[in-house]
């Protein structure tokens, strides 16, 4: 296999969600019809034309590579790199005029996610990493800025945030996840990528996530990871495959992994 190009990925990666944005904005609080996929789960023409959008972008760059795209799904490609896509994360928010919403894009090459961009574009957000370039943020266009995460070791210090409460707050996770978001300092729920976006920008120490896809978590390893984090599944694994999730500072990830072991 040719040796990649991770300089082209990355660019290529933030293209793709830079155009999922664009696809998305045009219907963004126009009014779109909701469809119900056999999961239960909404999609519209915004998804739709955002996965197109994204598709498009990568084979103009790497033709050869494969795809995973949450709507499209498997598209055949060179053996041991494919493109994981989410082309509207957030669809339920979307739909209502929120905010916490946007395109998902990584490539994952020999096992291993090496590069990734997310987007929240109603907020003008875009954040890309790649393996060993470090995390960046551009709002509005502007000047990019690397990533940190921040510095807190203490837990009831720390703010955590939650993703799907439905399944978090649920057995068998309910009594240690809330064990964790009664002592920190504070918690939140801004749901979905957004709930990451806290960690990648200081702004919370611990992410946790649970009941998704791989596509719903597989650029985040690498923005999480290249921002000084630390990401795992809820059993310590360094996996986007297991459809849960802990981002965090790395500083607290020890303490939030053994109150996740004592299950209900």
């Amino acid at each position: 296999m040719p040796t990649l190009d991770l300089d082209l990925a990355l660019a290529t990666a933030r293209r793709a969600v830079e155009a999922a944005s664009r696809a998305s904005l045009a219907h963004y609080r126009r009014g779109v019809r909701v469809e119900l996929k056999p999961d239960r789960s909404p999609v519209t023409v915004a998804d739709r034309e955002s996965e197109a959008a994204v598709l498009e972008v990568i084979r103009c760059a790497f033709p050869e590579h494969g795809v995973l795209g949450e709507e499209t799904g498997a598209h055949v490609g060179a053996d041991g790199t494919r493109w994981i896509v989410d082309p509207l994360d957030g669809t339920r928010g979307f739909t209502r005029g929120g905010s916490f919403w946007g395109p998902l894009v990584a490539l994952e090459h020999e096992g291993e996610i090496v590069a990734g961009a997310m987007a929240l574009p109603a907020l003008g957000e875009i954040y890309w990493a790649a393996r060993g370039s470090g995390t960046f943020l551009s709002v509005n266009g502007g000047e990019s800025a690397r990533m940190a995460v921040s510095g807190v070791t203490a837990w009831e210090d720390a703010t955590l945030s939650l993703g799907e409460p439905r399944i978090l707050l649920a057995p068998p996770l309910a009594g240690p996840v809330g064990h964790l978001a009664t002592s920190c300092a504070v918690a939140r729920c801004y749901g979905d990528l957004a709930g990451c976006a806290l960690v990648l920008t200081g702004r919370a120490e611990a992410w946790i996530e649970a009941g998704v896809q791989i596509w719903d978590l597989a650029p985040l390893k690498i923005l999480v990871e290249e921002a000084g984090g630390r990401f795992t599944d809820l059993s310590g694994n360094p996996t986007v495959a297991s459809g849960n999730c802990i981002a965090s500072n790395g500083r607290v990830h020890a303490h939030v992994l053994r109150s996740l072991a004592r299950l209900d």
